[in-house]
């Protein structure tokens, strides 16, 4: 299983702070936003990312993350010419993909809460055993900007309605998707939208019709935070803050991720972390793992 990063699109909520920046750049209390996803891509145990960025942007993303190699990864690039669409991301990586399923996910969205390992863990058993894809859903006040999933009286889910003005449910979908390689060659079929993109919104519901995907919900307490406008973006700033601070841990520390893994030593979590040791963030890795050498 590989995995694919979508951190393109132009920020256009953020302006003028995205005018010469990504967003996916942009810092979320103590680290960049894109760490957040990557770690979630860690999480799930995945070695081989691409990530897909603006070609305008892509230069800032290499400096930033290199090839990976810090973190025993290989990290690859691509662009995303234009804002087409989610959905593009997987044509777009049909090459770095060959062949293999994928774990898809939104540069701007923060996972956390007790049960993501268990969840992916079990997205990737299911693709690895019956070949069927996992998306989740999170419960939100205002579902109207989002995909919202549609449940029968059982609870099924029979499809998504990709930003309805009259809502069916509050249980939106969220920016991490679990897909078996068939749906690369959907992706090249689907037409444009209303909105002119390519919808991931279509890719869900024809594996839905297939019988190939399952609908996993968030239980309450679980965070979701889709970064996107000034107000998420404090939100999100302030929710790390708070929860680092107050329990002494890194949200979406890619060293930690990686030291747990077994990707890297010890020693090249700290050869590392020397490079950013006047920072918070540094210090936090040179006092945790200073000893464990």
């Amino acid at each position: 299983m590989k995995a694919i990063v979508l951190a393109g699109g132009t920020g256009s909520r953020l302006f003028p702070s995205t005018k010469a920046v990504s967003k996916q750049l942009l810092p979320i209390y103590d680290k960049p936003m894109i760490y957040y996803p990557l770690a979630v891509v860690f999480k799930a145990q995945i070695k081989e990312v691409l990530l897909i960025t603006t070609p305008e942007d892509q230069p800032a993303f290499q400096r930033l993350l290199a090839d990976g190699k810090q973190w025993g990864v290989h990290l690859q690039y691509a662009i995303q010419e234009q804002p087409n669409g989610i959905a593009e991301a997987l044509s777009i990586g049909a090459e770095f993909l060959a062949g293999e399923d994928v774990l898809l996910i939104l540069g701007d969205n923060i996972f956390y809460g007790e049960g993501l390992q268990k969840h992916l863990n079990k997205a990737k058993i299911t693709l690895e055993e019956i070949s069927k894809g996992t998306i989740f859903a999170h419960e939100v006040e205002c579902p109207q900007r989002y995909g919202v999933a549609v449940f029968d009286e059982q609870g099924e889910p029979q499809f998504i309605e990709e930003k309805p003005q009259n809502p069916q449910s509050n249980f939106v979908i969220t920016g991490l998707y679990c897909y078996p390689n068939l749906v690369v060659e959907q992706a090249t079929k689907l037409t444009p939208s209303t909105r002119g993109e390519l919808e991931i919104t279509d890719i869900n519901n024809y594996l839905l019709k297939e019988g190939l995907l399952e609908v996993v919900t968030f239980k309450p307490g679980f965070t979701w935070l889709d970064t996107g406008t000034h107000e998420s973006l404090l939100k999100a700033t302030q929710f790390v803050h708070t929860l680092e601070k107050r329990h002494g841990i890194k949200i979406g520390c890619l060293e930690e991720i990686a030291l747990s893994n077994k990707w890297i030593s010890p020693h090249q979590l700290l050869y590392w972390a020397a490079g950013f040791s006047n920072s918070s963030y540094g210090k936090y890795l040179v006092n945790k793992y200073q000893n464990k050498v």
